[in-house]
């Protein structure tokens, strides 16, 4: 019981840390824990299981005092390290504590970028401070132990201990049903703040291995045949009677990945005052008004982008080099199609999430990355070089290219616009609004110096976030949080046009072809939504163990863990939900099969 006790106090601080962005009325905080006991109590029969075999051991053998107590430091520590990252993570993933957080300590100096040292440092403590109390509670109880002296006593105790084994095996397992304990069965409202805070982090975390235990993920929810059929109907890889908006189908392309730049801080949230350069572009380019992002992370929203691949809800596409070079990329395209020399302009580090891997063999051939830059540079963010820097390299590359009739690609992920939000400038008292009105200011100044050069009358400049960003939004049931801009400018632009279309990152690759006259036909989930192929607009999100569908009507978000439609937004349509799952499924089965 005591193992349960501390996981009920444990939740009491996950809500607590929490409450400023998600409210918990003391209601509240006893329905998480009631529904969260079930879990707990499973969680806590395996922290059990081998301090109750060494106790029955020592009925008939002299066991050492350390033995015990070694194993409390380890349990300890396990647990104060689950307790402080599940709470600390929360504010910034929204999901509980899964082994997806195991991949970033791979290159550690990245996955602290977005904090401070204090930040650390006091959560260190707080590991050590909670690793103790643990420790201790279960010492002191360990020294209210009875010791059995008469034959007849062991033996009783033994036998009672044996028959305790099977109630002990029923409780980890969660019953005698065919369903065995899983995460979904704490889920209970629809407030997933709350469905969260009642699942238990230790059991969140191992259970995770499962479905990581594979380099990727299968998905089958309905008859093959059914799935193709459903496939077919949503994604054409042709263009046929495209609307032409660029004036030449070989010209100089960027493609600015503007990282967490969701609809939140630009005026499709009421925010132009944190954007107004973009605010501005889009009226003055190609503005795609109704274009979601389809992942939650920049490392997957990357490969949406350049591959017009989806993204799953527990797997990231990038980390798994035998499955990612096998990806189309709109920079292989352009260099084996029209003969394209390509860039690719990241402040970070391009280790980060095999992020080099999935560009070399995606086909960028010069990679500048934050080991090419001064070391003053390269500690000018938290993240590494700041944007204002990265934007004059795009222009430099831009200004000296080298020949005339060879065109060339940019690609290029901004990255000040992330935690710990550290930007050279104070417009607004908002850190986090003031970061994206730095990104911005940056996109401007850009723009305008590149609208002076001889470069811009040959050039198309595309901007799109990576992902969507929670902040005043606070989680995957607003359509809001992945709704984001995606703008076409530069001098091969025609005219101003607003493409009111319901679409997704993913449709980037094939628009984009399709305006140049050249074949998509690898980019099977990726559709020109400039084509008169394009009769089903819709898009596609997915997060851990979730994914929303929306068109022009209708909004639903699916959670896999509760199993159940969370939100559902507008006229009903009870195909999304199915044309989600198929897509899904069609996905798995394409990568399983590279």
């Amino acid at each position: 019981m005591a193992t349960v006790l501390v996981f009920i106090v444990a939740k009491g601080g996950f809500m607590l840390y929490n409450h400023s962005k998600f409210d918990v009325s003391f209601t509240d905080a006893l329905q998480v824990i009631g529904h969260g006991m079930s879990l707990d109590l499973s969680t806590s029969l395996y922290f059990l299981i081998i301090p109750f075999l060494v106790v029955i051991a020592s009925l008939w053998v002299k066991i050492p005092t350390w033995i015990f107590r070694c194993y409390y430091v380890i349990a300890a520590i396990l647990l104060s390290l689950a307790f402080v990252a599940d709470t600390s993570l929360y504010e910034f993933w929204q999901f509980k504590l899964d082994a997806s957080c195991l991949q970033y300590l791979e290159t550690p100096t990245e996955a602290m970028a977005s904090v401070s040292v204090w930040y650390v440092l006091l959560r260190f403590l707080g590991v050590l401070l909670i690793a103790f109390l643990i420790y201790w509670i279960y010492d002191k109880l360990t020294s209210y132990f009875l010791p059995l002296t008469s034959y007849l006593s062991k033996l009783i105790a033994t036998l009672v201990a044996l028959l305790l084994i099977p109630l002990m095996i029923i409780g980890i397992r969660g019953g005698l049903d065919e369903s065995t304990t899983n995460i979904g069965q704490v889920y209970y409202s629809q407030n997933q703040f709350l469905n969260h805070a009642a699942v238990n982090p230790v059991f969140s975390f191992f259970a995770s291995f499962e479905k990581t235990a594979s380099n990727n993920v299968t998905y089958h929810f309905m008859d093959d045949g059914e799935c193709e059929q459903i496939i077919r109907e949503l994604y054409s890889t042709q263009s046929i009677d495209s609307d032409t908006l660029l004036t030449t189908q070989t010209p100089d392309i960027i493609i600015i990945l503007l990282e967490s730049c969701g609809g939140e801080f630009t005026e499709i949230g009421g925010r132009a005052d944190v954007t107004p350069n973009l605010s501005r572009l889009a009226k003055e380019g190609i503005y795609f008004t109704n274009c979601y992002g389809n992942s939650w992370r920049t490392d997957r929203g990357t490969v949406c982008t350049w591959s017009g691949y989806p993204s799953f809800p527990t797997m990231s596409v990038m980390k798994i080099p035998s499955k990612s070079r096998s990806l189309p990329n709109i920079a292989r395209t352009l260099k084996e199609e029209r003969g394209y020399q390509t860039h690719y302009v990241y402040g970070g580090d391009i280790n980060f999430t095999n992020m080099r891997s999935y560009l070399v063999s995606g086909g960028f051939e010069q990679l500048i990355w934050k080991e090419g830059y001064s070391k003053e540079e390269q500690e000018s963010s938290k993240w590494g070089v700041r944007d204002d820097i990265t934007f004059e390299t795009v222009y430099d590359i831009m200004s000296r290219k080298p020949k005339a009739d060879t065109p060339i690609l940019i690609g290029y992920s901004t990255l000040s616009s992330h935690q710990p939000w550290d930007v050279p400038i104070h417009h607004f008292d908002d850190e986090v609004y003031n970061s994206f009105y730095y990104l911005d200011q940056c996109i401007g100044n850009f723009i305008e110096k590149l609208r002076k050069s001889a470069a811009w009358d040959n050039t198309l400049v595309i901007m799109l976030p990576d992902h969507g960003f929670p902040y005043q939004v606070k989680d995957e049931t607003d359509p809001l949080l992945n709704h984001i801009p995606m703008i076409w400018v530069g001098g091969v632009v025609k005219a101003p046009r607003r493409i009111e279309q319901v679409c997704n990152q993913t449709d980037l690759p094939a628009t984009l072809l399709g305006q140049l006259g050249i074949n998509h036909e690898a980019y099977t989930f990726s559709r020109d939504v400039l084509s008169k192929t394009y009769i089903r607009p819709f898009a596609i999100h997915t997060y851990d163990d979730g994914y929303t569908m929306m068109d022009s009507v209708t909004f639903v978000n699916y959670d896999f863990i509760g199993e159940r439609v969370v939100t559902e937004k507008g006229k009903k349509n009870p195909m999304l939900l199915q044309w989600g799952r198929a897509i899904l499924q069609a996905a798995s089965t394409d990568l399983n099969s590279r």
